[in-house]
């Protein structure tokens, strides 16, 4: 084995070692809330000792950091497919059901309501938040300004930035609606987000 082998194994192995860790402190969170669950309590779901979780965070903020992290690498992937399509604006509505209804999953956002919880005490947490939010708000800005030209809509400044606020809080409030109202009528929502969507994006 050359050392280039040994180095990407053990960066395999790594990798997989944060995710063992990610998907174990997602559980502790959801039950036990950031500040309940311990490092003990973490190490346990993940089945391997809190020493060697230190080997990979350097505690729960460094954790939350990575969920952070991991969202973005999402968020991002998104806006890669969509800056690709001939019809950004349509694909944004064509494609408003699918992002509805993964807002609305427990499984998403009682961990972000979570980490949005936490930041609002935590300045070092608001901080990543914030760096997170300012990266996926430029990516999504430039895609909205040139997809808005090519449809010969307004798009100064107030204009893209009125819309592109207005979308993320769109997103951003279903994981609220989800624990206030956890009987809603999904297809109902799904249906008058498209038209408000559509109604932003075309006009």
């Amino acid at each position: 084995m050359t050392i280039t082998e040994k180095k990407h194994g053990d960066q395999e192995r790594a990798l997989s070692r944060r995710k063992q860790v990610l998907d174990a402190a997602a559980i502790c969170f959801a039950r036990s809330g950031f500040h309940g669950a311990s490092m003990a309590e973490i190490s346990k779901a993940a089945g391997m000792s809190a020493g060697h979780i230190y080997n990979y965070f350097d505690g729960k903020d460094a954790i939350i950091g990575a969920f952070v992290e991991r969202n973005v690498e999402r968020v991002s992937a998104i806006m890669r497919d969509l800056e690709q399509r001939d019809d950004p604006l349509q694909t944004m509505v064509d494609d408003a059901p699918q992002h509805v209804r993964e807002n609305l999953d427990p499984a998403l956002w009682g961990l972000q309501l979570e980490i949005f919880s936490e930041a609002s005490r935590n300045p070092a947490i608001a901080a990543v938040l914030r760096q997170a939010d300012a990266a996926a708000r430029g990516e999504f800005r430039a895609i909205l300004k040139k997809a808005r030209l090519q449809h010969a809509l307004a798009a100064d400044d107030a204009t893209v930035d009125g819309r592109l606020e207005t979308i993320f809080a769109m997103y951003q409030g279903m994981s609220l609606r989800a624990l206030h109202s956890p009987e809603l009528d999904v297809a109902a929502v799904v249906a008058s987000f498209q038209v408000a969507l559509a109604a932003l994006l075309f006009k």
